[in-house]
Protein backbone atom coordinates (compact mmCIF):
# COMPACT_ATOMS: atom_id res chain seq x y z
CA UNK A 1 0.00 0.00 0.00
CA UNK A 2 1.31 3.43 -0.86
CA UNK A 3 1.83 6.28 1.63
CA UNK A 4 -1.43 7.83 0.41
CA UNK A 5 -3.20 5.17 2.45
CA UNK A 6 -2.19 7.22 5.50
CA UNK A 7 -3.73 10.65 4.74
CA UNK A 8 -1.99 13.64 6.25
CA UNK A 9 -2.58 17.33 5.85
CA UNK A 10 -1.49 20.63 7.36
CA UNK A 11 -4.09 20.43 10.15
CA UNK A 12 -4.89 16.78 10.67
CA UNK A 13 -2.50 13.89 10.34
CA UNK A 14 -3.44 10.30 10.89
CA UNK A 15 -3.22 7.89 13.85
CA UNK A 16 -2.71 4.14 13.52
CA UNK A 17 -3.53 2.15 16.64
CA UNK A 18 -1.31 -0.86 16.16
CA UNK A 19 -1.07 -4.20 17.91
CA UNK A 20 2.58 -5.19 18.45
CA UNK A 21 1.76 -8.72 19.59
CA UNK A 22 2.83 -10.45 22.81
CA UNK A 23 6.60 -10.01 22.46
CA UNK A 24 8.06 -11.93 19.52
CA UNK A 25 8.89 -9.36 16.79
CA UNK A 26 8.18 -12.06 14.20
CA UNK A 27 4.48 -11.91 15.10
CA UNK A 28 4.03 -8.38 13.71
CA UNK A 29 1.60 -8.46 10.80
CA UNK A 30 2.53 -7.31 7.29
CA UNK A 31 0.06 -4.43 7.70
CA UNK A 32 1.80 -3.39 10.93
CA UNK A 33 5.23 -3.36 9.25
CA UNK A 34 3.82 -1.26 6.41
CA UNK A 35 2.27 1.29 8.79
CA UNK A 36 5.52 1.54 10.76
CA UNK A 37 7.51 2.24 7.58
CA UNK A 38 5.40 5.36 6.92
CA UNK A 39 5.21 6.67 10.50
CA UNK A 40 6.51 10.11 11.49
CA UNK A 41 6.00 9.49 15.22
CA UNK A 42 6.01 6.29 17.30
CA UNK A 43 4.24 6.33 20.66
CA UNK A 44 4.52 3.20 22.81
CA UNK A 45 5.87 1.69 26.00
CA UNK A 46 9.61 0.97 26.09
CA UNK A 47 9.12 -2.80 25.72
CA UNK A 48 6.84 -2.32 22.71
CA UNK A 49 9.28 0.14 21.11
CA UNK A 50 11.93 -2.58 21.24
CA UNK A 51 9.66 -4.75 19.08
CA UNK A 52 8.63 -2.16 16.48
CA UNK A 53 11.46 0.34 16.07
CA UNK A 54 13.48 -1.75 13.61
CA UNK A 55 10.65 -1.43 11.08
CA UNK A 56 10.40 2.36 11.32
CA UNK A 57 12.05 4.68 8.83
CA UNK A 58 15.16 6.65 9.67
CA UNK A 59 14.45 9.94 11.45
CA UNK A 60 11.15 8.89 13.03
CA UNK A 61 10.34 10.57 16.37
CA UNK A 62 10.17 8.00 19.17
CA UNK A 63 8.12 8.84 22.27
CA UNK A 64 7.90 6.37 25.17
CA UNK A 65 4.52 6.58 26.90
CA UNK A 66 6.37 6.62 30.22
CA UNK A 67 7.48 10.17 29.29
CA UNK A 68 4.22 11.61 27.93
CA UNK A 69 3.67 13.82 30.96
CA UNK A 70 6.87 15.69 30.15
CA UNK A 71 6.49 18.97 28.21
CA UNK A 72 9.53 17.92 26.19
CA UNK A 73 8.05 14.56 25.18
CA UNK A 74 7.31 15.87 21.69
CA UNK A 75 8.27 19.24 20.19
CA UNK A 76 5.28 21.54 20.43
CA UNK A 77 3.33 19.38 22.88
CA UNK A 78 2.14 21.35 25.94
CA UNK A 79 2.11 20.15 29.55
CA UNK A 80 -0.82 17.78 29.78
CA UNK A 81 -3.58 18.73 32.18
CA UNK A 82 -7.31 18.14 32.44
CA UNK A 83 -9.46 21.06 33.57
CA UNK A 84 -13.11 20.67 34.57
CA UNK A 85 -14.47 24.18 34.02
CA UNK A 86 -12.82 27.55 34.56
CA UNK A 87 -13.42 27.64 38.29
CA UNK A 88 -12.37 24.04 38.94
CA UNK A 89 -8.70 23.36 39.68
CA UNK A 90 -6.74 21.06 37.37
CA UNK A 91 -6.78 17.36 38.19
CA UNK A 92 -4.17 14.80 37.33
CA UNK A 93 -4.87 13.22 33.94
CA UNK A 94 -4.97 9.45 33.49
CA UNK A 95 -2.16 7.81 31.52
CA UNK A 96 -4.62 7.19 28.68
CA UNK A 97 -5.61 10.87 28.63
CA UNK A 98 -1.93 11.86 28.60
CA UNK A 99 -1.20 9.54 25.69
CA UNK A 100 -4.34 10.61 23.81
CA UNK A 101 -3.37 14.27 24.16
CA UNK A 102 0.12 13.58 22.89
CA UNK A 103 -1.12 11.47 19.97
CA UNK A 104 -3.61 14.14 18.88
CA UNK A 105 -1.08 16.95 19.16
CA UNK A 106 1.27 15.03 16.87
CA UNK A 107 -1.53 14.26 14.41
CA UNK A 108 -2.75 17.88 14.34
CA UNK A 109 0.68 18.83 13.10
CA UNK A 110 0.05 16.80 9.96
CA UNK A 111 2.10 13.82 11.04
CA UNK A 112 1.42 10.12 10.71
CA UNK A 113 1.37 8.72 14.23
CA UNK A 114 1.63 5.05 15.17
CA UNK A 115 0.29 4.37 18.65
CA UNK A 116 1.50 0.84 19.37
CA UNK A 117 0.33 -1.34 22.25
CA UNK A 118 1.27 -4.84 23.38
CA UNK A 119 -1.00 -7.58 22.09
CA UNK A 120 -4.11 -6.35 20.29
CA UNK A 121 -5.49 -2.76 20.57
CA UNK A 122 -9.04 -4.11 20.63
CA UNK A 123 -8.32 -5.69 24.02
CA UNK A 124 -6.50 -2.67 25.46
CA UNK A 125 -8.74 -0.40 27.55
CA UNK A 126 -6.35 2.56 27.34
CA UNK A 127 -6.22 2.27 23.55
CA UNK A 128 -10.05 2.30 23.43
CA UNK A 129 -10.09 5.52 25.48
CA UNK A 130 -7.51 7.10 23.17
CA UNK A 131 -9.55 6.11 20.09
CA UNK A 132 -12.64 7.77 21.57
CA UNK A 133 -10.62 10.94 22.20
CA UNK A 134 -9.43 10.97 18.58
CA UNK A 135 -12.98 10.44 17.32
CA UNK A 136 -14.31 13.28 19.49
CA UNK A 137 -11.57 15.61 18.24
CA UNK A 138 -12.08 14.71 14.58
CA UNK A 139 -8.62 13.15 14.24
CA UNK A 140 -8.73 10.36 11.62
CA UNK A 141 -7.48 6.98 12.81
CA UNK A 142 -7.37 3.31 11.89
CA UNK A 143 -6.76 0.09 13.80
CA UNK A 144 -4.22 -2.60 12.87
CA UNK A 145 -5.01 -5.70 14.94
CA UNK A 146 -2.22 -7.71 16.53
CA UNK A 147 -1.77 -11.18 18.00
CA UNK A 148 -3.35 -11.11 21.46
CA UNK A 149 -1.26 -12.42 24.35
CA UNK A 150 -4.23 -14.50 25.53
CA UNK A 151 -4.04 -16.64 22.37
CA UNK A 152 -0.42 -16.17 21.24
CA UNK A 153 1.27 -17.09 24.52
CA UNK A 154 -0.55 -20.45 25.01
CA UNK A 155 0.33 -21.35 21.40
CA UNK A 156 4.04 -20.75 22.15
CA UNK A 157 3.72 -22.67 25.42
CA UNK A 158 2.32 -25.73 23.64
CA UNK A 159 -1.11 -25.38 25.27
CA UNK A 160 -3.99 -25.62 22.77
CA UNK A 161 -7.10 -23.81 23.99
CA UNK A 162 -9.55 -26.07 22.17
CA UNK A 163 -9.50 -29.68 21.05
CA UNK A 164 -11.79 -32.09 19.24
CA UNK A 165 -14.25 -31.98 22.15
CA UNK A 166 -14.80 -28.26 21.54
CA UNK A 167 -14.89 -27.07 25.16
CA UNK A 168 -15.81 -23.44 25.88
CA UNK A 169 -12.95 -20.95 26.28
CA UNK A 170 -13.33 -18.00 28.66
CA UNK A 171 -10.91 -15.06 28.89
CA UNK A 172 -10.42 -13.19 32.15
CA UNK A 173 -8.28 -10.16 32.97
CA UNK A 174 -7.58 -10.66 36.68
CA UNK A 175 -6.75 -6.96 37.09
CA UNK A 176 -10.33 -5.89 36.36
CA UNK A 177 -12.39 -9.05 36.95
CA UNK A 178 -15.46 -8.63 39.15
CA UNK A 179 -16.83 -11.15 41.65
CA UNK A 180 -19.58 -11.95 39.15
CA UNK A 181 -16.97 -12.71 36.47
CA UNK A 182 -15.11 -15.14 38.75
CA UNK A 183 -18.39 -16.81 39.69
CA UNK A 184 -19.31 -17.36 36.03
CA UNK A 185 -15.97 -18.86 35.00
CA UNK A 186 -15.84 -20.91 38.19
CA UNK A 187 -19.18 -22.48 37.37
CA UNK A 188 -17.99 -23.42 33.86
CA UNK A 189 -16.01 -26.58 33.10
CA UNK A 190 -14.39 -25.05 30.01
CA UNK A 191 -10.91 -23.66 29.56
CA UNK A 192 -10.13 -20.36 31.28
CA UNK A 193 -7.33 -18.08 30.08
CA UNK A 194 -6.33 -15.66 32.82
CA UNK A 195 -4.23 -12.56 32.15
CA UNK A 196 -2.56 -11.63 35.42
CA UNK A 197 0.82 -10.91 37.00
CA UNK A 198 3.29 -13.41 38.39
CA UNK A 199 2.74 -12.03 41.89
CA UNK A 200 -1.04 -12.52 41.59
CA UNK A 201 -1.25 -16.00 40.05
CA UNK A 202 -1.91 -17.70 43.40
CA UNK A 203 -4.64 -15.19 44.21
CA UNK A 204 -6.32 -15.79 40.85
CA UNK A 205 -6.16 -19.55 41.43
CA UNK A 206 -7.77 -19.07 44.85
CA UNK A 207 -10.57 -17.00 43.26
CA UNK A 208 -11.35 -19.84 40.85
CA UNK A 209 -11.37 -22.43 43.65
CA UNK A 210 -13.67 -20.21 45.71
CA UNK A 211 -15.95 -19.89 42.68
CA UNK A 212 -16.31 -23.67 42.34
CA UNK A 213 -13.34 -25.03 40.40
CA UNK A 214 -11.73 -28.13 41.92
CA UNK A 215 -8.29 -27.56 43.52
CA UNK A 216 -6.84 -30.41 41.42
CA UNK A 217 -7.77 -28.67 38.14
CA UNK A 218 -4.59 -28.49 36.02
CA UNK A 219 -3.15 -25.16 34.88
CA UNK A 220 -0.10 -23.82 33.13
CA UNK A 221 1.52 -20.48 33.90
CA UNK A 222 3.70 -18.80 31.28
CA UNK A 223 5.87 -15.74 31.90
CA UNK A 224 7.53 -13.61 29.16
CA UNK A 225 5.54 -15.53 26.56
CA UNK A 226 6.73 -15.69 22.92
CA UNK A 227 10.19 -14.37 23.84
CA UNK A 228 13.39 -16.30 24.50
CA UNK A 229 12.89 -15.52 28.22
CA UNK A 230 9.68 -17.59 28.22
CA UNK A 231 9.18 -20.05 31.06
CA UNK A 232 6.17 -22.25 31.71
CA UNK A 233 5.18 -24.11 34.88
CA UNK A 234 2.58 -26.86 35.12
CA UNK A 235 0.63 -27.39 38.35
CA UNK A 236 -2.93 -27.37 39.69
CA UNK A 237 -5.02 -24.58 41.15
CA UNK A 238 -4.22 -25.90 44.61
CA UNK A 239 -0.46 -26.37 44.12
CA UNK A 240 0.59 -23.46 41.89
CA UNK A 241 1.70 -21.28 44.82
CA UNK A 242 3.98 -24.05 46.11
CA UNK A 243 5.25 -24.82 42.59
CA UNK A 244 6.33 -21.22 42.02
CA UNK A 245 7.93 -21.11 45.47
CA UNK A 246 9.93 -24.28 44.81
CA UNK A 247 11.03 -22.87 41.44
CA UNK A 248 12.32 -19.84 43.37
CA UNK A 249 10.31 -17.41 41.28
CA UNK A 250 10.88 -14.12 43.04
CA UNK A 251 8.35 -11.26 43.28
CA UNK A 252 8.92 -8.57 40.68
CA UNK A 253 10.11 -5.13 41.81
CA UNK A 254 7.96 -3.47 39.12
CA UNK A 255 4.69 -4.84 40.49
CA UNK A 256 4.61 -8.13 38.67
CA UNK A 257 5.58 -9.41 35.24
CA UNK A 258 2.60 -10.14 32.97
CA UNK A 259 1.73 -13.81 32.68
CA UNK A 260 -0.88 -15.97 31.01
CA UNK A 261 -2.42 -18.82 33.02
CA UNK A 262 -4.46 -21.48 31.22
CA UNK A 263 -6.83 -23.44 33.45
CA UNK A 264 -8.63 -26.61 32.39
CA UNK A 265 -8.63 -30.39 32.39
CA UNK A 266 -6.97 -30.53 28.96
CA UNK A 267 -4.74 -27.45 29.29
CA UNK A 268 -1.55 -29.31 30.19
CA UNK A 269 -2.43 -32.81 28.99
CA UNK A 270 -0.20 -32.79 25.91
CA UNK A 271 2.24 -30.01 26.69
CA UNK A 272 5.17 -32.45 26.72
CA UNK A 273 4.40 -33.26 23.08
CA UNK A 274 3.37 -29.78 21.94
CA UNK A 275 5.98 -27.58 23.64
CA UNK A 276 7.70 -26.67 20.37
CA UNK A 277 9.13 -23.29 21.43
CA UNK A 278 10.78 -23.92 24.79
CA UNK A 279 12.16 -27.23 23.51
CA UNK A 280 14.25 -25.63 20.77
CA UNK A 281 17.86 -26.89 21.03
CA UNK A 282 19.38 -23.56 22.12
CA UNK A 283 16.30 -22.02 23.75
CA UNK A 284 17.26 -18.94 25.72
CA UNK A 285 21.01 -19.46 25.19
CA UNK A 286 22.94 -16.22 25.02
CA UNK A 287 25.47 -16.86 22.25
CA UNK A 288 28.45 -14.62 21.57
CA UNK A 289 29.15 -14.12 17.86
CA UNK A 290 32.58 -12.47 17.48
CA UNK A 291 32.17 -11.17 13.92
CA UNK A 292 31.34 -7.83 12.32
CA UNK A 293 27.63 -6.99 12.15
CA UNK A 294 27.54 -7.47 8.37
CA UNK A 295 29.23 -10.87 8.60
CA UNK A 296 27.14 -12.03 11.55
CA UNK A 297 23.68 -11.25 10.14
CA UNK A 298 22.84 -14.61 8.55
CA UNK A 299 24.57 -16.54 11.35
CA UNK A 300 22.56 -14.65 13.99
CA UNK A 301 19.33 -15.38 12.10
CA UNK A 302 20.20 -19.07 12.09
CA UNK A 303 20.93 -19.02 15.83
CA UNK A 304 17.58 -17.33 16.50
CA UNK A 305 15.84 -20.13 14.61
CA UNK A 306 17.30 -22.50 17.23
CA UNK A 307 15.92 -20.32 20.04
CA UNK A 308 19.21 -18.58 20.90
CA UNK A 309 19.81 -14.91 21.67
CA UNK A 310 22.85 -13.90 19.56
CA UNK A 311 25.08 -11.10 20.78
CA UNK A 312 27.37 -9.72 18.07
CA UNK A 313 30.80 -8.46 19.16
CA UNK A 314 33.13 -7.35 16.34
CA UNK A 315 36.69 -8.52 16.96
CA UNK A 316 38.10 -7.39 13.61
CA UNK A 317 37.74 -4.02 11.91
CA UNK A 318 38.24 -3.72 8.17
CA UNK A 319 40.20 -0.72 6.83
CA UNK A 320 41.47 0.32 3.37
CA UNK A 321 45.06 -0.61 2.40
CA UNK A 322 47.76 1.84 3.44
CA UNK A 323 48.85 2.27 -0.18
CA UNK A 324 45.83 2.16 -2.55
CA UNK A 325 47.81 2.47 -5.81
CA UNK A 326 48.22 -1.30 -6.29
CA UNK A 327 44.47 -1.85 -5.92
CA UNK A 328 43.72 1.02 -8.30
CA UNK A 329 46.02 -0.43 -11.00
CA UNK A 330 44.43 -3.87 -10.63
CA UNK A 331 40.86 -2.54 -11.00
CA UNK A 332 41.90 -0.62 -14.12
CA UNK A 333 43.44 -3.86 -15.39
CA UNK A 334 40.06 -5.56 -15.08
CA UNK A 335 38.57 -3.04 -17.52
CA UNK A 336 41.48 -3.18 -19.98
CA UNK A 337 41.51 -6.98 -20.27
CA UNK A 338 44.61 -7.78 -18.21
CA UNK A 339 43.03 -10.75 -16.40
CA UNK A 340 41.47 -14.08 -17.31
CA UNK A 341 40.25 -14.73 -13.73
CA UNK A 342 39.46 -12.85 -10.53
CA UNK A 343 39.31 -14.88 -7.31
CA UNK A 344 37.42 -13.70 -4.22
CA UNK A 345 38.38 -15.34 -0.93
CA UNK A 346 36.05 -13.39 1.38
CA UNK A 347 32.98 -11.19 1.53
CA UNK A 348 35.27 -8.32 2.52
CA UNK A 349 37.22 -8.73 -0.72
CA UNK A 350 33.97 -8.43 -2.69
CA UNK A 351 33.09 -5.32 -0.71
CA UNK A 352 36.53 -3.75 -1.32
CA UNK A 353 36.33 -4.27 -5.10
CA UNK A 354 32.75 -3.07 -5.21
CA UNK A 355 33.63 0.13 -3.36
CA UNK A 356 36.52 0.75 -5.76
CA UNK A 357 34.17 0.18 -8.71
CA UNK A 358 31.73 2.74 -7.32
CA UNK A 359 34.60 5.18 -6.86
CA UNK A 360 35.34 4.93 -10.59
CA UNK A 361 31.69 4.89 -11.66
CA UNK A 362 31.82 1.22 -12.67
CA UNK A 363 29.32 -1.57 -12.03
CA UNK A 364 29.07 -5.34 -12.50
CA UNK A 365 29.31 -4.98 -16.30
CA UNK A 366 33.05 -4.44 -15.86
CA UNK A 367 33.34 -8.19 -15.19
CA UNK A 368 32.24 -8.99 -18.75
CA UNK A 369 34.60 -11.55 -20.31
CA UNK A 370 36.33 -12.30 -16.98
CA UNK A 371 35.88 -15.59 -15.12
CA UNK A 372 34.96 -15.14 -11.46
CA UNK A 373 35.75 -17.55 -8.61
CA UNK A 374 34.39 -17.49 -5.04
CA UNK A 375 35.87 -19.40 -2.12
CA UNK A 376 32.48 -20.36 -0.67
CA UNK A 377 28.74 -19.87 -0.46
CA UNK A 378 28.75 -16.60 1.50
CA UNK A 379 31.28 -15.00 -0.83
CA UNK A 380 29.25 -16.23 -3.82
CA UNK A 381 26.09 -14.66 -2.34
CA UNK A 382 27.90 -11.33 -1.92
CA UNK A 383 28.88 -11.47 -5.61
CA UNK A 384 25.33 -12.31 -6.67
CA UNK A 385 24.08 -9.32 -4.67
CA UNK A 386 26.57 -7.25 -6.68
CA UNK A 387 25.09 -8.64 -9.90
CA UNK A 388 27.85 -11.18 -10.65
CA UNK A 389 27.25 -14.94 -10.84
CA UNK A 390 30.53 -16.74 -10.06
CA UNK A 391 31.84 -19.27 -12.57
CA UNK A 392 33.61 -21.34 -9.94
CA UNK A 393 32.66 -22.22 -6.35
CA UNK A 394 34.35 -25.20 -4.65
CA UNK A 395 32.32 -28.38 -4.89
CA UNK A 396 33.94 -29.71 -1.73
CA UNK A 397 35.69 -27.88 1.12
CA UNK A 398 34.97 -24.15 1.11
CA UNK A 399 38.53 -22.91 1.52
CA UNK A 400 41.57 -21.92 -0.53
CA UNK A 401 42.52 -25.61 -0.73
CA UNK A 402 39.01 -26.50 -1.89
CA UNK A 403 39.14 -23.78 -4.53
CA UNK A 404 42.47 -25.13 -5.86
CA UNK A 405 40.98 -28.63 -6.09
CA UNK A 406 38.53 -27.38 -8.76
CA UNK A 407 40.67 -24.70 -10.40
CA UNK A 408 41.63 -25.59 -14.00
CA UNK A 409 45.32 -25.51 -14.99
CA UNK A 410 46.44 -22.85 -17.42
CA UNK A 411 46.08 -23.98 -21.03
CA UNK A 412 47.70 -21.67 -23.62
CA UNK A 413 45.40 -23.05 -26.32
CA UNK A 414 42.11 -22.24 -24.56
CA UNK A 415 43.19 -19.41 -22.22
CA UNK A 416 44.16 -16.24 -24.12
CA UNK A 417 45.38 -14.61 -20.90
CA UNK A 418 47.39 -16.29 -18.13
CA UNK A 419 46.87 -13.82 -15.29
CA UNK A 420 44.67 -14.00 -12.15
CA UNK A 421 43.66 -11.01 -9.99
CA UNK A 422 43.55 -11.98 -6.31
CA UNK A 423 42.20 -9.18 -4.03
CA UNK A 424 42.77 -10.24 -0.43
CA UNK A 425 43.42 -9.18 3.16
CA UNK A 426 46.84 -8.08 4.31
CA UNK A 427 47.10 -11.15 6.59
CA UNK A 428 45.95 -13.76 4.05
CA UNK A 429 48.01 -16.93 3.62
CA UNK A 430 49.99 -17.74 0.49
CA UNK A 431 48.28 -21.11 -0.08
CA UNK A 432 46.14 -19.98 -2.99
CA UNK A 433 48.91 -17.96 -4.67
CA UNK A 434 51.36 -20.88 -4.57
CA UNK A 435 48.72 -23.31 -5.84
CA UNK A 436 47.73 -21.11 -8.78
CA UNK A 437 51.37 -20.63 -9.80
CA UNK A 438 51.82 -24.39 -9.68
CA UNK A 439 48.84 -24.69 -12.06
CA UNK A 440 50.64 -22.39 -14.50
CA UNK A 441 48.93 -19.08 -13.74
CA UNK A 442 50.51 -15.70 -13.12
CA UNK A 443 48.97 -14.04 -10.03
CA UNK A 444 48.57 -10.37 -9.14
CA UNK A 445 48.34 -10.77 -5.35
CA UNK A 446 46.84 -7.44 -4.23
CA UNK A 447 46.07 -6.17 -0.73
CA UNK A 448 42.46 -4.99 -1.05
CA UNK A 449 41.86 -4.31 2.66
CA UNK A 450 43.51 -4.51 6.05
CA UNK A 451 42.17 -6.30 9.11
CA UNK A 452 42.90 -4.71 12.47
CA UNK A 453 41.81 -5.57 15.99
CA UNK A 454 38.47 -3.95 16.84
CA UNK A 455 37.90 -1.70 19.85
CA UNK A 456 36.96 -3.42 23.13
CA UNK A 457 33.21 -4.04 23.67
CA UNK A 458 31.32 -2.21 26.46
CA UNK A 459 32.28 -2.99 30.05
CA UNK A 460 29.12 -5.01 30.76
CA UNK A 461 29.83 -7.24 27.75
CA UNK A 462 33.42 -7.80 28.90
CA UNK A 463 32.19 -8.71 32.39
CA UNK A 464 29.63 -11.13 30.91
CA UNK A 465 32.34 -12.83 28.84
CA UNK A 466 34.70 -13.29 31.77
CA UNK A 467 31.99 -13.93 34.37
CA UNK A 468 30.03 -16.67 32.61
CA UNK A 469 27.16 -14.52 31.36
CA UNK A 470 27.25 -16.16 27.93
CA UNK A 471 26.13 -19.72 27.31
CA UNK A 472 28.30 -20.25 24.22
CA UNK A 473 30.76 -18.50 21.94
CA UNK A 474 31.31 -19.27 18.26
CA UNK A 475 34.87 -18.94 16.99
CA UNK A 476 35.01 -18.77 13.20
CA UNK A 477 38.80 -18.34 12.84
CA UNK A 478 41.99 -18.31 14.86
CA UNK A 479 42.05 -14.51 14.65
CA UNK A 480 38.63 -14.27 16.32
CA UNK A 481 40.02 -16.29 19.24
CA UNK A 482 43.13 -14.14 19.62
CA UNK A 483 41.28 -10.86 19.15
CA UNK A 484 38.37 -11.66 21.48
CA UNK A 485 40.74 -12.69 24.28
CA UNK A 486 42.81 -9.58 23.56
CA UNK A 487 39.96 -7.05 23.66
CA UNK A 488 37.59 -8.66 26.16
CA UNK A 489 39.35 -11.41 28.10
CA UNK A 490 39.02 -15.20 28.20
CA UNK A 491 35.49 -16.70 28.26
CA UNK A 492 34.45 -18.29 31.57
CA UNK A 493 34.86 -22.05 31.95
CA UNK A 494 31.06 -22.64 31.99
CA UNK A 495 30.76 -21.14 28.49
CA UNK A 496 30.48 -23.69 25.68
CA UNK A 497 33.27 -23.14 23.16
CA UNK A 498 32.45 -23.92 19.51
CA UNK A 499 35.12 -23.78 16.78
CA UNK A 500 34.86 -23.87 13.01
CA UNK A 501 37.78 -26.25 12.49
CA UNK A 502 40.92 -27.90 13.89
CA UNK A 503 43.20 -24.86 13.41
CA UNK A 504 40.76 -22.61 15.28
CA UNK A 505 40.31 -25.24 17.99
CA UNK A 506 44.08 -25.48 18.44
CA UNK A 507 44.33 -21.71 18.88
CA UNK A 508 41.49 -21.82 21.43
CA UNK A 509 43.25 -24.55 23.41
CA UNK A 510 46.52 -22.58 23.29
CA UNK A 511 44.60 -19.76 25.02
CA UNK A 512 43.44 -22.11 27.78
CA UNK A 513 39.95 -22.79 26.42
CA UNK A 514 38.30 -26.21 26.35
CA UNK A 515 36.65 -26.86 22.99
CA UNK A 516 33.22 -28.52 23.28
CA UNK A 517 31.92 -28.30 19.71
CA UNK A 518 33.62 -28.47 16.33
CA UNK A 519 31.96 -28.01 12.94
CA UNK A 520 32.04 -31.12 10.71
CA UNK A 521 33.24 -28.87 7.88
CA UNK A 522 34.59 -25.29 7.78
CA UNK A 523 31.28 -23.44 7.41
CA UNK A 524 29.73 -20.95 9.85
CA UNK A 525 26.31 -22.48 9.22
CA UNK A 526 27.60 -25.98 9.92
CA UNK A 527 29.16 -24.58 13.09
CA UNK A 528 25.77 -23.24 14.22
CA UNK A 529 24.17 -26.59 13.37
CA UNK A 530 26.82 -28.39 15.44
CA UNK A 531 26.12 -26.12 18.43
CA UNK A 532 22.38 -26.81 18.06
CA UNK A 533 23.08 -30.56 18.03
CA UNK A 534 25.19 -30.15 21.18
CA UNK A 535 22.34 -28.26 22.86
CA UNK A 536 19.78 -30.88 21.81
CA UNK A 537 21.89 -33.73 23.23
CA UNK A 538 22.48 -31.78 26.43
CA UNK A 539 18.74 -31.22 26.83
CA UNK A 540 17.95 -34.89 26.14
CA UNK A 541 20.53 -36.01 28.74
CA UNK A 542 19.00 -33.76 31.40
CA UNK A 543 15.48 -35.03 30.70
CA UNK A 544 16.63 -38.65 30.71
CA UNK A 545 18.31 -38.13 34.09
CA UNK A 546 15.22 -36.40 35.48
CA UNK A 547 17.12 -33.14 35.93
CA UNK A 548 15.77 -29.69 35.08
CA UNK A 549 16.83 -28.33 31.68
CA UNK A 550 19.19 -25.41 32.33
CA UNK A 551 21.45 -23.23 30.23
CA UNK A 552 25.25 -23.48 30.66
CA UNK A 553 25.35 -20.03 32.28
CA UNK A 554 22.91 -21.25 34.95
CA UNK A 555 25.38 -23.81 36.24
CA UNK A 556 26.99 -23.34 39.59
CA UNK A 557 29.97 -20.98 39.16
CA UNK A 558 33.21 -22.90 39.09
CA UNK A 559 31.51 -26.21 38.26
CA UNK A 560 33.58 -28.48 36.05
CA UNK A 561 32.33 -28.82 32.53
CA UNK A 562 32.22 -32.16 30.77
CA UNK A 563 33.89 -32.22 27.39
CA UNK A 564 31.47 -33.25 24.63
CA UNK A 565 32.75 -32.57 21.13
CA UNK A 566 30.44 -33.01 18.16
Amino acid sequence: MSPTAFPAGPEHGHVTFLGAGPGDPGLLTLRAVEALSHADVLVAEHEVLDVIRTHARQGVSVVPTEAVSSPDALPGAPQLTVVDGASTPAVAPTPAQDAAHLVMEAARGGRRVVRAVAGDPGLDTDAAEEMLACAAAGVPFEVVPGVAAATGVPAYAGVPLRDAHGADVRFVDARTASDRCWTEVGASDGTVVVSTSLDSVAAAAAELVSAGRKPDTPLTVTVAGTTTRQRTWTATLGTIAQTLKQAKVLPSPDGGRPVIAVVGERSAARRDQLSWFESKPLFGWKVLVPRTKEQAASLSDQLRSYGAVPHEVPTIAVEPPRTPQQMERAVKGLVTGRYEWIAFTSVNAVKAVREKFEEYGLDARAFAGIKVAAVGEQTANALIAFGVKPDLVPSGEQSAAGLLEDWPPYDPVFDPIDRVFLPRADIATETLVAGLIELGWEVDDVTAYRTVRASPPPADTREAIKGGGFDAVLFTSSSTVRNLVGIAGKPHNVTVIACIGPATAKTAEEHGLRVDVMAPEPSVHKLAEALATFGMKRRASALEAGDPVTRPSERRPGARRRRTTT
